[in-house]
């Protein structure tokens, strides 16, 4: 692979990233009801989602799975109930209340309940699989940057390393904007909106996933 067209990889890829979906604003949330730690954390669970996704591309699977309805059906639905779950979880969950609504309790009061980072991972490794066009992405993406002349795993093993650094700053980004938003955060019910807020929208994702096409 030659440096221009790393370079033109990378700058598409970043784009790929950039783009506001479930994982991005999962992130978001995160880092705005836990901390940018927590939400980088989290992020872990999509990196290993989609180095599996391209390992499974590189291996020709992705292409089996482009052309299977049934597969892409069931994955999307899945996909779909796994992010509607999510958001009607966060919508309901419970939030330690404080004396006053007006007041500045501690964080650990108005956070309630921290879930473990591991829980976190989980859960965008979860939504990153449950999406079954990022597997369409990846193979009609990967492809078009090959040069038929040298090896196609040491290209793929490149392009996914890029692909993934690109992923790790988008996610950080969209932690810091969600980490600006908890300073904001000073009440039992701030936390109760921004719970609604995440909840609608993870909600609004799998809506629009399950009425995605290919």
């Amino acid at each position: 692979m030659s440096l221009d067209t790393w370079l033109v990889f990378m700058g598409a890829a970043f784009a790929l990233s950039i783009a506001p979906g479930p994982n991005n604003l999962m992130a978001m949330f995160n880092g705005a009801r836990y901390g940018v730690g927590a939400s980088a954390f989290g992020g872990i669970g999509r990196l290993i989602a989609f180095a599996l996704m391209i390992a499974i591309t590189a291996t020709g699977l992705g292409v089996v799975l482009a052309t299977s309805e049934l597969a892409f059906v069931v994955i999307k639905w899945a996909g779909a109930a796994y992010l509607v779950y999510l958001g009607i979880k966060t919508w309901r969950s419970t939030v330690a209340s404080a004396n006053t609504d007006d007041a500045a309790p501690a964080e650990d009061a108005v956070l309630g309940r921290r879930p473990r980072a591991i829980d976190l991972a989980r859960r965008e490794f979860l939504t990153a699989m449950g999406n079954p066009k990022a597997i369409l992405i990846f193979t009609a993406f990967f492809p078009q940057f090959l040069n038929a002349q040298h090896s196609y795993g040491l290209q793929f093993a490149i392009m996914g390393v890029t692909f993934l650094a690109m992923e790790a700053c988008v996610l950080m980004a969209y932690g810091l904007v969600g980490g600006q938003v908890k300073g904001f955060v000073r009440s039992a019910r701030h936390l109760r909106i921004l719970n609604r807020v995440s909840g609608g929208v993870l909600i609004g994702a799998g809506a629009m996933l399950a009425a995605a096409r290919r």
